[in-house]
């Protein structure tokens, strides 16, 4: 009985003695071999098993996922014939190697054709090919036909090639591969059976990577092996090349044991330790510190997007735990001392602070692969880090302003507690509540300041605009806001002037409005002359834009803009049995929101 295929050293020998690349070495000759796609092996077994084998394939993935390498086992199985000539159809197990099977995987087969779409990408090849189609099988079961890249054919070849491929003889099957599946037509794809061969997980390869060292007798740390497949993002031919050049260093080294360290110096990766020393200096605010170590990480060969994106592990790897427990550390991207360290750091974080971080690594990353000077970049990313770990987030800034609008706006117990535990950010808070207006309008004056027959007491426009809130009223009060300059204002009288784009009716709605609301008849005036205040939309804007927190805020982030200003809902008013509410400031609110809507913007 003839022994499974496989490539070995012997083969490498008997054909001029040429080393062999680990990625054409370990190749896999079977279904049984392929890493990470079973749920696309588990749908062929069961299609062959059931005899509903499709006429035309297309595997799409990532660079190195084994597109090429499954199209020649799909091209095995559809011919496979046992080596003494058995013939029971096509077969999914092929342990051991049949009579075609050699000439498949060598591709000298002449009923199993390989064509690269990349240097025969016109309607002539494809002409040729549909001519070939006609004639039946020389020695194999089917004519098998593995076009590569396919996406790279031209239209007038799509074209050429659809009418074929939607109705073969029964004697062609077409295999496809591409990594641009989206440039494929329509057409195409709709003719076709499709399989996504998927990214390798990091430890799926980091185990075939381990085998492999362990057959070509090279010792290589475990962390080391993690490295390669973090670096080959998924993809085994990369790993394995990574891996061929790891076990030259096992060669100088006279063969002692490849280590992470060795690994980490041949990729130009981080030292971990430094990474997380320079997280923690800039969740600090230790600009020094963080700048510092990123120095030496740089001319210890390290590059800067590289350590960026190692800064995004971490913090991708803290917000887990965060979310998740402590028990997501062991999903972390390295061992025990990776999950140690940051259990111990995502105690002392706040998830406002990680997510702030993630966006501000996220634009430094991009900054600094488009960047002519990417040390400098990544430095301007570390120093924004820094300063912006001085910075409250924005329910910390609203905590703080309504803590100073309630009492005396004194600082409670809890708020100084809080601040003496942060002290990064006491000064923030400390001038939020020096910047708090002392001059604050009371829209709800007290009940025994009431007219004691009042239904609603209206004591300027801007109780008129608050009311037809209250009333929802949408319309009018958005009409009011944008339309309306006011001249005088006195109790059951009102006079105004009207914007060119307000609506003719306008005075007389609100005369409606004011006598149901009120039960009191009013008048409303229009008045032509050039004179009265700005409107009332123009008058808040006005004041929320010079008011301190604000122009704090935009000194902070001179990018940010304030894209809406929303006022508070008005408390509702108490029973006359009731002791007199305290009064409620609505310029602070208002600020906080416009602050948070402003930080919210400069992350972006």
């Amino acid at each position: 009985m003839a022994e499974p295929m496989a490539e070995t050293e012997d083969n490498a020998e008997k054909s001029g003695g040429a080393y062999q690349v680990l990625a054409r070495k370990y190749r896999p000759q079977t279904f049984e071999d392929l890493i990470g796609h079973e749920a696309m092996v588990k749908t062929l077994k069961n299609a062959f098993a059931a005899n509903r084998i499709a006429h035309a394939y297309i595997l799409t993935g990532v660079r190195g996922v084994g597109k090429t390498t499954t199209a020649r086992i799909l091209a095995r199985a559809l011919n496979y014939v046992g080596p003494n000539g058995e013939d029971d159809g096509p077969q999914i197990d092929m342990a051991v190697e049949g009579r075609h099977c050699r000439a498949i995987a060598e591709s000298r087969h002449p009923d199993v054709m390989e064509m690269d779409a990349a240097s025969r990408t016109g309607v002539g090849d494809i002409r040729e090919l549909i001519e070939g189609v006609r004639y039946a099988p020389v020695e194999a079961r089917y004519k098998v036909y593995i076009i590569d890249e396919v996406h790279m054919l031209s239209t007038a070849a799509f074209n050429a090639l659809l009418k074929t491929l939607e109705e073969p003889p029964p004697h062609v099957k077409f295999i496809f591969a591409t990594t641009e599946i989206r440039k494929l037509p329509v057409t195409v794809l709709s003719r076709c059976q499709r399989f996504d061969l998927r990214r390798i997980d990091p430890e799926v390869l980091t185990e075939h990577l381990a085998s492999i060292a362990q057959k070509e007798n090279v010792a290589v740390d475990r962390d080391g092996l993690w490295m390669i497949a973090r670096a080959a993002e998924g993809s085994v031919r990369d790993a394995l090349s990574i891996l061929d050049q790891a076990i030259v260093q096992h060669t100088a080294q006279g063969g002692e044991a490849v280590t992470a360290d060795m690994i980490r110096d041949m990729l130009g990766l981080a030292d971990r330790s430094s990474v997380w020393d320079l997280l923690e200096a800039a969740m600090k605010g230790d600009a020094k510190a963080a700048l510092t170590n990123f120095r030496v990480q740089y001319d210890g060969g390290a590059e800067p997007a590289q350590v960026l994106r190692d800064l995004l592990d971490l913090t991708h790897l803290l917000t887990r735990i965060k979310a998740a427990g402590p028990e997501a550390a062991s999903h972390g991207p390295a061992g025990e001392a990776d999950a140690e360290r940051a259990k111990a750091l995502a105690a002392n974080l706040e998830m406002n602070a990680l997510t702030r971080v993630w966006s501000l690594l996220m634009k430094g990353l991009q900054e600094t692969q488009m960047a002519p000077d990417a040390a400098a970049a990544g430095e301007m990313a570390l120093i924004r880090l820094c300063f912006a770990a001085d910075l409250p987030t924005p329910d910390e800034a609203l905590k703080a302003l309504k803590k100073n609008t309630s009492g005396d706006r004194g600082v409670s117990g809890a708020s100084a507690q809080s601040a003496a535990s942060a002290p990064s950010r006491e000064p923030v808070t400390a001038r939020a509540s020096e910047a708090a207006p002392s001059n604050v309008i009371d829209i709800h004056p007290p009940l025994s300041q009431r007219p004691a027959d009042s239904k609603v007491w209206l004591r300027a426009f801007a109780d008129v605009v608050r009311l037809a809130g209250e009333k929802r009223d949408a319309k009018l009060r958005t009409e009011l806001e944008s339309y309306v300059h006011l001249v005088s204002f006195k109790e059951g009288k009102i006079e105004l002037r009207l914007h060119d784009d307000a609506p003719p009716d306008l005075a007389n709605r609100l005369t409606q409005r004011l006598k149901e609301w009120t039960g009191k008849a009013w008048i409303v005036s229009v008045t032509s002359e050039h004179e009265g205040e700005e409107t009332v939309r123009g008058a808040r804007e006005r004041e929320v834009m010079e008011h301190p927190m604000v122009m704090k805020a935009l000194e902070l982030f001179p990018d940010a803009r304030v894209t809406a200003i929303r006022e508070p809902e008005a408390p509702a008013a108490p029973e006359p049995d009731e002791e007199e509410d305290a009064p409620v400031d609505p310029d602070d609110d208002a600020v906080a929101e416009a602050v948070a809507a402003r930080q919210e913007t400069g992350k972006a």
